[in-house]
């Protein structure tokens, strides 16, 4: 017999050998006609699969979260299956579920071309309809080897070859389609539903190795619900519109070319962005207290060797050799240069911590294939400091990093979703005790800052747990920006040391953290985030002043100077073009402010302020107007301390 512990905390026996259909069988029918997975001791298993031990089950319905990515890899099999009875003479290799989809790679000679895909859809819709049923069975290896090469699945047979002696071969039916897979699956193809949607076809290499044969991938997602999906495809529609590469040539902020790989050539008004947040994030450090130091952008080798990333990150490093045979490095990362920093001279506890920031520029390779705009390069910086503390400091310096890193994003307009706990991964060096204490330190820090961490089972780095915060964007989406990370192993091996109370020589301990990440990316994000429509502190250019006549040129030039003179970014705009076409290319170009001016105007003194995504106009004398948008356009920390805005004018609807 075995016992199973189900989510209510309630234990029950069952005949060993017995499935999960037989135990949703023994609660209720209905339950066993819902149910699609069995989830025992944390693992996924087919619903119809012997269980060998008892522990903690649940059974899972197909709209169960943790059943989504069974479903999508069911509809990538679905998908083979459909590409093989429409093309016959395709060989399918390997066909995962990835964030947010699948994809299956298939080795034939003719390319498929999007025009296939609604063939494909409809042929996958029809095999659900069939309901087929999927069932598992073992094979002998060299009997599997043997059968899918008989019938000219040779990417299979190699499969096989290469999985270990002593794994199970396992191949999934379905119906009378089969494929090499360790599952699991749901009960039959009905369960999928026909929530799904073939995306995009690209060009993969068998094995990812560029010496091999080159395959073709058609890319799709599935979902459990049809609003699921067109919450989908009109997430990705937005995310199309507001991808910063097209975003970034349509408001002149930067550019790559072949010649710089990875490398970010920023234009005038991109660079204004960034000086933008860098001198915002200067501010906020200096207000936390941080010194900020500069490092060398070249080290010798054995500096690398020391740290030990030489060993470790040596393949993403970019290495030079001078003619008196020095080895040199570009940086990968800044730490190690901190620690000489924090070395040089006696270092007490009473200076304990030091917070050491640094807007270091480094250099990693990443292969070509993996670039993508701003997101991944090769030449990037990184809003980096490191805080050398005593044990005793960790909690309450991660509790006030954690309110810091919030309060930051919050003020980008990006809400941290929640934070990842990552805790003691299988491969790692310490104690359990060291690794239960560290856990619980950051843990605790962030339940004092007001937060529950979600906790990322194994995803901690090999010496220290980390913490990972996590922002939604405007369109929900997910991204990483700003960690904590505990390093008690780089003050040891670069032999940092403080004098502590009573004398004797004591290791710091490291905290990594970074709010940002890199420049480069977050203000990627920030791109996407904002669609290219930045608030008012982060525009590059804030206001366009524009002219209706001609008459009125000398008018706008005066009205442009007061305003630069009150801190604002301005442009004029004095071609002669009708008013209206003016507004509207403005409005493409993602101004936030157009000041119109004509006759009347000019004789009034005053201007015509429009918001960018307003019908409606303000009619304010130039002072009332560099005295309103100096500060609007100030940074949110500024705006702060410079309390409530100038009280606003009368607002006409109609222009001059």
């Amino acid at each position: 017999m075995i016992d199973l512990v189900f989510p209510d905390g309630s234990v029950r026996q069952f005949e060993d050998g017995a499935t999960g259909r037989d135990v949703a069988a023994s609660i209720a029918k209905s339950l066993e006609k819902r149910s699609v997975l069995v989830k025992l001791d944390g693992a996924l298993l087919d619903l119809d699969r012997p269980l060998t031990h008892g522990g903690k089950f649940e059974l899972l319905t197909r709209e169960s979260p943790e059943a989504l990515d069974a479903l999508r890899h069911d509809a990538s099999h679905i998908m083979a299956e459909a590409v093989q009875e429409l093309f016959p003479g395709t060989q399918v290799t390997i066909g995962p579920a990835i964030e947010d989809g699948f994809y299956y790679d298939f080795a034939r000679e003719e390319p498929f071309s999007l025009d296939d895909f609604p063939a494909i859809e409809k042929r996958m819709a029809e095999i659900v309809d069939r309901n087929e049923k999927i069932r598992r069975e073992v094979w002998d290896r060299n009997d599997a080897i043997a059968h899918f090469e008989s019938i000219g699945e040779s990417y299979k047979a190699q499969l096989i070859r290469d999985l270990p002696e002593s794994e199970d071969i396992s191949v999934y039916f379905q119906g009378a389609w089969k494929d090499l897979c360790l599952g699991p699956h749901f009960p039959s193809t009905g369960f999928v539903g026909k929530a799904f949607k073939l995306t995009k076809l690209a060009g993969a290499y068998w094995r990812g190795d560029a010496k091999n044969a080159q395959l073709q991938r058609i890319y799709a997602t599935a979902w459990a619900t049809q609003a699921d999906l067109d919450a989908y495809l009109h997430r990705i529609e937005e995310a199309e519109k507001r991808d910063h590469r097209r975003i970034g040539k349509a408001m002149d902020l930067f550019h790559m070319q072949e010649e710089g790989r990875g490398m970010v050539f920023w234009h005038a008004k991109g660079w204004v962005l960034w000086r933008v947040v860098e001198a915002y994030m200067r501010r906020r450090l200096d207000e936390a207290g941080y010194i900020e130091v500069k490092t060398p952008q070249v080290l010798d080798m054995s500096f690398w060797q020391a740290s030990g990333h030489w060993d470790k990150y040596r393949p993403n490093m970019f290495v030079c050799e001078t003619v008196e045979g020095e080895v040199l490095s570009l940086k990968p990362m800044n730490c190690p240069g901190h620690v000489q920093v924090f070395k040089f001279g006696q270092r007490s506890y009473r200076e304990l911590p030091i917070r050491m920031g640094e807007f270091g520029a480094c250099h990693r390779y990443e292969p070509s294939g993996a670039l993508h705009g701003l997101m991944r390069v090769r030449a990037f910086t990184q809003d980096d400091a490191h805080i050398f503390c005593r044990e005793d400091q960790i909690v309450e310096e991660t509790e006030k990093f954690i309110r810091l890193c919030r309060s930051v994003h919050a003020d980008f307009d990006m809400q941290t979703a929640y934070i990842n706990l990552a805790t003691r991964p299988e491969m790692r060096i310490g104690t359990d005790d060291f690794w239960d204490k560290a856990e619980g330190m950051l843990g605790e820090a962030a339940r004092l800052a007001g937060v529950e961490p979600v906790i990322a089972e194994g995803d901690g780095a090999f010496y220290a747990p980390k913490l990972d915060f996590v922002v939604k964007d405007a369109i929900g989406r997910e991204w990483t920006c700003g960690t904590l990370q505990l390093d008690y192993m780089l003050p040891e091996r670069l032999d940092a040391e403080y004098t502590a109370e009573d004398g004797s020589k004591q290791r710091p301990v490291m905290l990594h953290r970074a709010i940002l990440g890199s420049f480069e990316r977050f203000i990627g994000i920030m791109i996407e985030n904002f669609g290219g429509k930045f608030p008012l502190w982060l525009a590059p250019v804030q206001v366009v002043v524009a002219t209706i006549t001609s008459d009125a040129d000398d008018y706008a030039r005066s009205v442009a100077a007061k305003l630069q003179a009150a801190g604002l970014r301005v442009e004029t705009d004095l071609r002669n073009e009708k008013i209206n076409y003016k507004i509207r290319e403005h409005s493409v170009a993602r101004t936030p402010v157009i000041a119109v001016v004509g006759r009347n105007e000019a004789e009034s003194g005053n201007v015509a302020l429009r918001r960018l995504g307003s019908d409606g106009q303000t009619i304010l004398s130039v002072e009332e107007a560099a005295a309103l948008l100096s500060h609007d356009a100030l940074a949110p920390d500024l705006k702060r301390e410079a309390g409530p805005p100038p009280q606003p004018a009368k607002t006409d609807p109609q222009f001059a």
